[in-house]
């Protein structure tokens, strides 16, 4: 009898009253649970007891729900993303803003540069303070025909194609750029090569070297000493030139192999007596200048494409990168291959060694710049930054900072000590295809680029304040 007692009813247990409006599904759970456990427990009006303790059911169950809803995260906006979206609310105000030019008084967008001052519409510009640096006598050039870019605490100054005479300066792309103490060479898919004098402020056309390449040219390097250039055309050809009272003579030509064997990028050593170079076939052969140009050494590597190559300032290693990604340092003292580097799966297009030669950088198709100790052959630093294909690399005179050009016209100034960008220079959409540092004019530094748009772009280091 007290076992029937205990049992409810099933009519009593399965009903289902209807729910008001004002009753929510949980809190109607709770009571028909708890008015079931009450008729359950509940004996001739007696509480259910465990010892010497009394149990009430509904602050049980209260309780239990409470701590279950505490268990569930709240929904959380992190610090960070309701950064993200203040600067995304100010950066499209700031696309809308507009305001007047301080320099030239034109109406602007307020979160781009200047049209008519980046272009020197207006001969008495005083945009970003041009006024300030009016003090510049880098070789006689006033301010007006400069430009300031200020990006970070780093300032260069721009000098305008149209106005020193080099746009069009080819009618064809611009491949290679090479450097003297006084002038530079470049080279393109014209015939010719064209030498400028980089010690007066327009940079005139000192002399032209027609006929140099029948069907153009994609390599011109220089020798260090400023006396001796090398060239290769498209046709395979190799030019040696000298040098002699700032005039460039040829100088004879190399014997390279057709087809396969041929000669693509060449490197040319500080006193300029020895020209290595790649081949299609992926082998870097080495040639003695000084001996009319009898080939002294032949490195083998798996047969890629060899892409770029570069020697240490002293001549005693050779660094080369391919078209598989592979990156090799050849000795020339004991003719064997000291390191095999890794790093780079896609193609390498540029190759430079550091001035000390302690550091070798390697940059191409995987759009990152990497840093290799010679010493072991260990990856030291990565340099990300360019969003399109590195094409060339050049270090500053004093190893501090790097340049690089890529395939969407933009430059980049790197400082080696940081492993960070400093600079950034994006005045055309077309490719760079060389980037040289200038020899020093005082205490600042210089480089120039050239590429797709024909024309050869000076930088100088901004003075003043």
């Amino acid at each position: 009898m007290a076992l029937q007692a205990l049992r409810p009813s099933a009519a009593r247990f399965f009903s289902r009253p209807a729910l008001s409006a004002s009753i929510s599904p949980v809190s109607f759970a709770v009571e028909r649970w708890t008015r079931h456990l009450q008729n359950s427990v509940h004996i001739a009006g007696a509480t259910l007891l465990t010892g010497a303790s009394t149990w009430s059911i509904p602050s049980l169950l209260s309780d239990i729900w409470d701590s279950v809803l505490r268990a569930v995260p709240k929904k959380k906006t992190s610090h960070m993303k309701k950064r993200h979206r203040q600067m995304a609310g100010k950066a499209l105000k700031d696309v809308k803003a507009l305001n007047r030019c301080p320099g030239c008084g034109q109406i602007k967008r307020a979160h781009v540069l200047c049209a008519h001052c980046v272009k020197g519409l207006e001969a008495n510009c005083t945009f970003m303070g041009c006024e300030k640096y009016a003090a510049c006598t880098w070789r006689r050039v006033v301010i007006e025909d400069f430009v300031l870019f200020s990006i970070s605490k780093y300032k260069y100054v721009v000098q305008h194609e149209s106005q020193v005479g080099l746009v069009d300066s080819h009618p064809i792309d611009i491949f290679s750029l090479a450097v003297t103490s006084n002038q530079i060479l470049s080279a393109s898919g014209a015939s010719s090569l064209k030498v400028h004098s980089t010690t007066d402020a327009d940079f005139p056309l000192a002399q032209s070297l027609d006929g140099a390449h029948k069907i153009g040219c994609h390599h011109v390097v220089t020798s260090g000493n400023g006396l001796r250039a090398a060239s290769v055309g498209f046709g395979g050809e190799i030019r040696i030139w000298s040098c002699q009272d700032g005039t460039w003579v040829e100088d004879g030509d190399i014997s390279a192999g057709v087809g396969k064997s041929e000669v693509w990028a060449i490197a040319l050593s500080e006193d300029g007596q020895t020209l290595a170079g790649t081949t299609h076939d992926g082998h870097i052969k080495v040639w003695d200048l000084s001996a009319n140009g009898e080939e002294i050494r032949d490195f083998e590597t798996k047969g890629s494409f060899g892409t770029c190559i570069d020697m240490s300032a002293d001549g005693q290693y050779i660094a080369s990168g391919h078209e598989n990604g592979s990156i090799y340092i050849f000795s020339n003292e004991t003719g064997r291959m000291p390191f095999s580097l890794s790093g780079l799966v896609k193609p390498v297009r540029a190759i430079a060694f550091s001035p000390g030669g302690k550091l070798l950088a390697a940059a191409g198709d995987s759009r990152v710049i990497v840093l290799y100790d010679t010493s072991s052959g260990e990856q030291v630093a990565h340099l990300s930054g360019h969003s399109a294909w590195i094409l060339s690399l050049d270090w500053s005179h004093t190893g501090e900072y790097l340049l690089s050009g890529s395939f969407d016209g933009k430059v980049k100034v790197w400082s080696v000590e940081r492993r960070a960008c400093v600079a950034t220079h994006s005045e055309t959409d077309k490719a760079v295809w060389s980037v040289k540092w200038l020899p020093k004019v005082g205490k600042t530094e210089g480089f120039a680029t050239a590429g797709a748009n024909r024309s050869i772009s000076f930088y100088r280091e901004a003075t003043g304040g």
